[in-house]
């Protein structure tokens, strides 16, 4: 079955953790992804989710699949309205946990895609953008 070429799913439950990574497997396959491109978007998309869900209390992730100049991709949008995080630098260092994890969420997922862009305000949320091209 062929998703959307757009659309946003909530995260607001580990259940939706799990819908974000099988939707994700779904958008890449649709776009012929190689396995490889495949798990790396999924694990990225993953540790986002998650970080959705757990450091900004919940939000949304949105995708579009992109067609520019005979180059197809997939670009993801994980946006949530908590707390923000207080030193941007320091989060994207490998290593580096605000809580229990290895540290590997932010720094590891800019690894596996070829876009990454982060903002993020304290007190006005985070929004971070992937995109992995064909």
């Amino acid at each position: 079955m062929d998703a959307e070429a757009s659309g946003t799913l909530p995260l607001d439950s580990e259940h939706n953790i799990v819908a974000s990574r099988q939707l994700v497997r779904t958008l890449c396959q649709q776009l012929k992804f190689s396995l490889v491109d495949q798990t790396k978007m999924i694990t990225a998309a993953s540790e986002l989710s998650r970080n959705t869900l757990v450091h900004g209390g919940g939000g949304q992730m949105r995708w579009e699949i992109l067609d520019r100049n005979g180059k197809r991709g997939l670009q993801l949008h994980f946006e949530d309205e908590g707390p923000g995080i207080a030193d941007l630098k320091l989060a994207l260092t490998d290593g580096w946990t605000s809580g229990g994890g290895m540290g590997l969420g932010l720094p590891g997922s800019r690894r596996l895609v070829n876009d990454f862009v982060i903002h993020s305000e304290r007190g006005q949320g985070t929004r971070v953008s992937i995109t992995r091209w064909k």
